[in-house]
């Protein structure tokens, strides 16, 4: 207990501080950091660990926020296709625009997001094809990002829910006619009817 109390002492002292020991008039052991005339001798203590902990890892620079409020824009949204639209799309196409308020500046670029990721490169023209969608809902965003690759605005995501429509069902909605068996994918030639070859001989008079 005695020698618990002593190391509690020593550890409670300023890492700085000089330590002193001596012996009482009733024969302890007494440390402190106050030298007493007499007897107190100085202990050497260890040098403290110099070791610092490496560094945080910096996030990589984003764009301020606010920007000035001559580089930013007042509006930012999606026009086409509308929130939660359904499309219905035999081959999965679908046509995204946007528009911003004031225009796109010079130094800036559109870029479209289509469940997160980045879809095509950027550019100045905010109407973005897309083709061969799989059927079920996706998400939509659009983003205005500087010359350096950084966000400055961003829609919301939206979803949007494609229909495909089955080759079976195109042919009910549109039948195949003669010149289609070949052509149109829900016409293939294997189904296309045999033409009548029989020839009708007129008889001589």
């Amino acid at each position: 207990m005695h020698r618990l109390l002593i190391c509690l002492l020593l550890f409670a002292l300023p890492v700085a501080a000089e330590v002193y020991t001596y012996v009482d008039e009733e024969g302890n052991r007494v440390f402190t950091d106050r030298p007493k005339p007499g007897n107190a001798k100085r202990l050497e203590m260890a040098p403290a660990n110099g070791a610092t902990l490496p560094a945080p890892i910096q996030p990589p620079p984003l764009y301020a926020k606010p920007i000035p409020r001559e580089q930013g824009y007042q509006v930012l949204r999606i026009l086409v296709p509308e929130p939660d639209a359904t499309v219905r799309d035999g081959e999965g196409n679908l046509i995204v625009s946007a528009v911003s308020e004031p225009g796109l500046r010079a130094n800036h670029s559109y870029r479209l997001l289509l469940d997160g990721n980045p879809v095509g490169e950027p550019g100045r023209s905010p109407v973005f094809p897309l083709q061969n969608l799989d059927r079920g809902t996706h998400q939509l965003a659009v983003e205005i990002i500087d010359e350096q690759g950084r966000m400055v605005e961003r829609t919301p995501s939206q979803p949007v829910h494609i229909v495909r429509m089955s080759l079976s069902q195109k042919r009910l909605a549109r039948p195949c006619k003669k010149d289609d068996f070949g052509v149109r994918p829900e016409c293939p030639l294997k189904d296309k009817p045999e033409e009548d070859d029989d020839i009708a001989i007129l008889p001589f008079i």
